[in-house]
């Protein structure tokens, strides 16, 4: 990581120095690839007062520039508040990253439930027949009615237009028809 501290109207002594240098420093705890960050402090006069700004300028792998600026009567004020900053922007970047990990299939654990759901079906194996969902286009119900008449089967399951899953079924003894 490149590390620059520029003072802009302002004398940096060692002691300021080591405090931006520390705080930098923290930003090594996310485990983002971080290129550079570059520190500016700037000093300038308005209305008779001094006011200081302090920008953050971090250059991370796969994303954009982050930049952060703060304005403060206090130096001191304005270094804490802009590393508050750019540590809640990276540890919401690094929270991004984990949160999308892969899982290996190697990894993959099958839990003692799993396996019981295993057994139980391979024991109705020859009862049990798997039949794949051929309409994965929404359907209006009085389509899916229509074409499950047609097909003379016991059910029909289809998504509605509102993209909830449903079954329509023949009630048994009777000519009418029941939904969920």
């Amino acid at each position: 990581m490149n590390i620059s501290i520029v003072g802009r109207h302002i004398t940096l002594t060692d002691e300021l120095k080591n405090q931006i240098q520390s705080t930098i420093d923290t930003f090594g705890k996310y485990n983002l690839d971080i290129i550079s960050v570059n520190a500016i402090i700037s000093q300038e006069q308005k209305n008779g007062k001094n006011i200081v700004t302090f920008e953050y300028l971090l250059n991370v792998a796969h994303q954009d520039t982050i930049v952060v600026k703060q304005r403060d009567k206090d130096l001191h004020n304005a270094i804490d508040i802009a590393t508050d900053r750019v540590c809640k922007i990276l540890r919401r970047h690094a929270d991004k990253i984990k949160s999308h990990s892969n899982t290996k299939l190697t990894e993959v654990v099958i839990s003692d439930e799993e396996d019981l759901v295993a057994v139980e079906l391979e024991k109705l194996e020859n009862e049990i027949v798997p039949i794949r969902l051929n309409s994965y286009k929404p359907m209006e119900i009085g389509d899916a009615l229509a074409e499950l008449k047609e097909e003379s089967g016991v059910f029909k399951v289809f998504y509605d237009l509102d993209d909830n899953f449903r079954v329509l079924y023949k009630m048994k003894e009777s000519d009418k028809y029941g939904l969920y």
